[in-house]
């Protein structure tokens, strides 16, 4: 079973960067596709970012898009999160997950049945 655990926020002004990290324990992390995902208070959570296990396909929220870059080092067992340009509509406790699944090919993260159990997340803020 995966477990994983998101580091990395905090509070930062507009128009600043943060690099999330979220480790996943298990020895079969290179087998699943990971995303990240927020949740906004008084809000659903949402889909931010996706990448493939090879780490050769990404998927990014049009939110995001151009400003957020994810990544995984598969030999940390690690998926990471840069945040470029953030927003204060940004601010939200940051989420990883993973294709537990395997059964919904690149839109894996559109279907909350193929999701694995989630971590604490972990907040950013972005104060304007």
């Amino acid at each position: 079973q995966v477990q994983l655990v998101e580091s990395g926020g905090g509070l930062v002004q507009a128009g600043g960067s943060l690099r999330l990290s979220c480790a996943a324990s298990g020895r079969t992390f290179s087998s699943y596709a990971m995303g990240w995902f927020r949740q906004a208070p008084g809000k659903e959570r949402e889909f931010v970012a996706a990448i493939s296990w090879s780490g050769g396909s990404t998927y990014y929220a049009d939110s995001v898009k151009g400003r957020f870059t994810i990544s995984r080092d598969n030999a940390k067992n690690t998926v990471y999160l840069q945040m470029n340009s953030l927003k204060p509509e940004d601010t939200a406790v940051y989420y990883c997950n993973f294709d537990r699944s395997g059964l919904y090919g690149s839109r894996w993260y559109t279907r909350s049945d193929a999701l694995g159990a989630w971590g604490q997340g972990t907040l950013v803020t972005v104060s304007s």
